[in-house]
């Protein structure tokens, strides 16, 4: 467990923070900035609770805790250590992305087809589901790109490419199962 006695250290005055392994980087990396949009996409979510109410929030809070895990594999750099390491690190796993298929194709089994793009909006909940869908994709680009570089977890880039694809599906069953839905009028003001 993480026991944390102090909030602030001053270790991270100069612009550099520790990873998991205790390796140090700015911390504008690029790790760093794919793990701190993790943490941003958790705090949107949060927001999203606030208008969610039973097995919608049940879901959502499941969710804040995977990206908690999510944010633990992605500090952790060299995953080919994680074998020597002191205590095994915690990675995303396909059972977590196999979840998150299951859940959007149950809300997805009571939407009827789209016939147009759907704008942002309708109701409260949809509109932050909508937020925390394009923070979760820029948090997806950028794992994609710590990807490129040959340490990130693939595991890692499929939940977030899944679960930007659930915020969507959840947000069309959050606008009254799709009825609630505010679509793209192409050239409407023109």
């Amino acid at each position: 467990m993480v026991v944390l006695s102090k909030i602030y250290t001053r270790t991270g005055d100069a612009g550099d923070t520790a990873l998991g392994d205790g390796s140090r980087v700015p911390k504008p990396s690029l790790r760093v900035e794919a793990y701190g949009t993790v943490d941003e996409t958790n705090a949107t979510l949060g927001l999203a609770r606030l208008h969610a109410d039973g097995d919608m929030d049940a879901a959502l809070a499941r969710i804040q805790n995977d990206l908690f895990d999510l944010g633990a594999d992605l500090c952790r750099p060299d995953m080919a250590s994680d074998a020597a390491a002191e205590y095994t690190p915690l990675r995303m796993v396909a059972s977590q992305v196999d979840r998150l298929e299951a859940e959007i194709d149950a809300m997805n089994a009571d939407l009827s087809p789209l016939r147009s793009f759907v704008l942002p909006g309708g109701s409260a909940l949809a509109a932050h589901l909508h937020l925390c869908r394009t923070v979760c994709r820029r948090a997806e680009r950028l794992s994609v790109a710590l990807m490129g570089e040959g340490d990130c977890n693939p595991a890692a880039v499929k939940y977030l490419n899944r679960l930007s694809d659930w915020f969507f599906v959840a947000s069309r069953a959050a606008n009254d199962g799709g009825a609630g839905d505010v679509l793209w009028v192409p050239g409407a003001t023109r």
